[in-house]
């Protein structure tokens, strides 16, 4: 039996300035739960999502959390930081092995803009062997909107998607569908890690490869801990969920191409009806009628200057 061993921790932290209260609730679970393999935190979790905290990769903060990964013997999938290289400002989630070692830097791919300003897009997927169990991918947050980006994922025979998360508007209910879709229909363990406190509204969920719903927690601080059987990933896909759909045989052996997706430039023009990407501003409020067939006069159109 492939069992990953993973403790999702849904932290309740402030703003920025979290690493000692990272490296108390890391060291907890390595002595409250010796079984415990791995351990994930949530998208910017530590330093907060201001890019004046960027550091170089490398830097302070991900020392002391390879310090940590080798003091514990753990994998550690810190969330993500924010950290610049050749001049450019990625959102990044360092993949540090039991030895202490960054074995992957995985950036994210779809920052959310337009509010994600300043941040560049990262280019390379991300999946990784924990030797003896299977294999992990990598996404950040907005990145599960992007069925083509996990999908590819999946494809590079990932069976477990960790995805760091920071959340903390509205659209929360809509992302759990999407994660829980994105375990059923990529026959694979979702684990989608938001924030709590004054970073996110929580509700990590883990979802199983039939999109079964293994946990959804509350809104506060809440560890996770679950032994995730990647054999059963591997009889669904081989399989069908319940002896129905084998999705990723159909995807791999359908003729079908996908050409806005393989070409940027054809993708572009196709959907270049949308307009551009910036931050809705207020609208116009119009005219209303007075009673006297004379409308009043609109006031200006504002703008918000960042």
């Amino acid at each position: 039996m492939s069992l990953l061993s993973i403790a999702a921790i849904q932290l309740d932290a402030a703003v920025d300035g979290n690493l000692d209260l990272v490296e108390r609730e890391v060291r907890a679970i390595a002595k409250r739960f010796p079984w415990i393999i791995m351990v994930a935190i949530s998208e910017l979790a530590i330093n907060g999502a201001s890019l004046d905290q960027a550091e170089a990769a490398g830097g302070p903060t991900e020392r002391r959390l390879q310090a940590l990964a080798q003091e514990t013997g753990m994998w550690l999938i810190p969330g993500s930081l924010y950290e610049h290289r050749d001049g450019k400002i990625y959102n990044t989630t360092p993949v540090i092995d039991p030895h202490g070692e960054i074995i992957a830097r995985y950036d994210k791919i779809f920052p959310f803009l337009p509010y994600e300003s300043g941040v560049e897009s990262g280019t390379d997927y991300v999946v990784f062997d924990v030797p003896g169990i299977g294999r992990v991918g990598i996404a950040i947050c907005y990145d599960m909107w992007f069925p083509e980006a996990i999908r590819t994922i999946c494809a590079m025979g990932a069976e477990v998607i960790i995805l760091p998360t920071m959340t903390n508007t509205v659209d929360r209910d809509v992302e759990l569908a999407i994660a829980r879709a994105n375990a059923a229909i990529n026959q694979c363990y979702f684990v989608d890690i938001n924030g709590a406190g004054q970073q996110g509204n929580g509700r990590s969920v883990v979802y199983g490869p039939g999109g079964e719903l293994l946990h959804e927690a509350g809104t506060g601080r809440e560890v996770m801990a679950f032994e995730l059987d990647l054999e059963q990933a591997r009889r669904m896909r081989e399989r069908g969920w319940n002896g129905l759909g084998q999705v990723l045989k159909s995807f791999r052996d359908a003729p079908v191409q996908f050409p806005l997706h393989a070409d940027p430039a054809a993708r572009q023009a196709g959907m270049s009806d949308l307009g551009p990407l910036i931050k809705p501003q207020r609208q116009n409020e119009g005219s209303a009628d007075d009673g006297k067939g004379e409308g009043r006069a609109s006031r200006p159109r504002l703008s918000i200057i960042e």
